[in-house]
């Protein structure tokens, strides 16, 4: 079982560029497929997920080529040009291509099958499952969990579906299967969550209009080629933008970072703690606002977050966990019962890993309480949570001892190469095997 040994350190300094979206690479992907003519990408993010993706779009019959790093070419069949997949479709770790992908196959003329590692098919599949039955998809999971079995050929109806639980996947699911849908299909939000899909839709040209927490979209005809430019993966980003923030010896920038607001919770969060944080050069890719970030170390303070903020940073607490450690006082999150349905329970597993260190903690039902101060070092056991992985390797930063994290291969998912991105700032990381 692979593993990090992370030593203490002086600090960090310089500048970094971390990989592409992982969210928008998803959705490149999907829309490029079943849209008309061409689809270029640039930034496309090369990890475990994102290649997951990759390969179901190919079994389906699209020709997509990859002339360079980073680069992906996706030759649309159209909106019913996709084909029988050859094989069952493997997700491998990817919650966001399975849902994503449950919306998208609902509407087509041929059965399929979504699996994934040991992992996601523990995950549960029903919240998403259940709207798109309501539309008339013929779905089966099984106990509410992969395999996820889609029959082809049925005859979509659009419909007005209030989330209990705000979720971006849910919300992309069935926007993705209204496009095939008899009349308009409208998700309504109880809470903002980020808004790729929206905003991707209508740079193919779909007929969506999002505002004031809700998104509405009518069947298509056609959609159409387009290029995407990924920005940096602000949730990889995350790792360095906290790293900085309890280990900086001097300003430290994050380059070309997505900084679309329905993402950037973390930001206030620290913001909130005391941190010093800038936007600056700003520009656009696409639809998407990129930046860099400037951060400079501060003396941050524990705040009790607010609970509008969670679905704004939900793939960003584990880093944000690790901040919390480090600052004076009682930190406290609740409102964030997704963290348990994820890669990992990832409120439990990162209790368990501050537990490890001596850092004081109280799991709460739907979120943790973090008491902040010197923590020491220890062996903590990431269970296969890539980013719970990384989120330690930052804590060494602040620990008085060598940080063992265990079972860190699925790092590769969504940041390939972070190990030597995190030796190139200064943290003194090893990998084992």
């Amino acid at each position: 079982m692979s593993e990090f040994v992370v030593e203490p350190c002086a600090g960090i300094a310089g500048r970094v560029r971390v990989p592409g979206d992982k969210s928008i690479s998803h959705r490149a992907l999907m829309l490029g497929a079943i849209a008309s003519g061409k689809t270029q990408v640039d930034g496309f993010l090369e990890g475990e997920d994102c290649l997951a993706t990759l390969r179901a779009v190919a079994s389906l019959g699209v020709n997509v080529q990859r002339p360079a790093p980073g680069e992906v070419v996706i030759e649309g069949v159209g909106l019913r040009g996709l084909g029988l997949p050859r094989s069952v479709l493997d997700m491998g770790n990817a919650g966001t291509a399975m849902r994503l992908f449950m919306g998208l196959l609902s509407a087509q003329g041929f059965d399929s099958e979504l699996v994934g590692d040991e992992s996601l098919m523990r995950r549960p599949m029903e919240r998403v499952a259940k709207p798109l039955r309501a539309m008339g998809a013929q779905i089966e999971t099984q106990d509410g969990r992969p395999p996820v079995r889609i029959r082809g050929g049925a005859a979509l109806r659009g419909l007005r579906y209030e989330m209990p639980v705000a979720s971006a996947q849910v919300k992309s699911a069935v926007l993705l299967a209204g496009l095939y849908a008899e009349g308009e299909t409208t998700v309504v939000e109880p809470a903002v969550t980020r808004d790729h899909t929206e905003r991707m839709l209508q740079s193919f040209g779909a007929n969506i209009v999002a505002r004031g927490g809700s998104a509405t979209v009518l069947p298509a005809a056609q959609l159409d080629a387009t290029r995407i430019s990924v920005p940096g993966d602000f949730s990889s980003a995350a790792f360095f933008i906290v790293a900085a923030c309890i280990g900086a010896r001097e300003p430290f920038v994050i380059e070309g970072v997505g900084v679309n607001p329905t993402r950037t919770g973390l930001l206030e969060m620290l913001a909130l703690m005391g941190a010093d944080l800038r936007l600056v050069n700003h520009r656009s890719a696409g639809a998407e606002p990129v930046a860099d970030i400037e951060v400079r170390p501060a003396r941050l303070r524990g705040i009790r977050v607010p609970e509008r903020l969670v679905p704004l940073a939900i793939d960003e607490f584990p880093a944000f966990f690790i901040a919390a450690a480090c600052a004076d006082g009682e930190t406290r999150v609740a409102g964030a019962e997704e963290l348990r349905v994820k890669e990992s329970d990832r409120i439990a597993v990162m209790a368990r890993g501050l537990d490890a260190l001596g850092v004081r903690n109280e799991v709460l039902a739907d979120g943790l309480r973090i008491e902040g101060g010197p923590f020491g070092g220890g062996v903590v056991d990431s269970h296969g949570d890539h980013r719970v992985a990384m989120s330690f390797a930052v804590a060494s930063l602040r620990a008085s001892a060598p940080i063992e994290i265990r079972d860190v291969a699925n790092v590769g998912t969504s940041f390939p190469g972070f190990a030597a991105t995190a030796r190139s700032v200064g943290l003194r990381l090893t990998e084992r095997a």
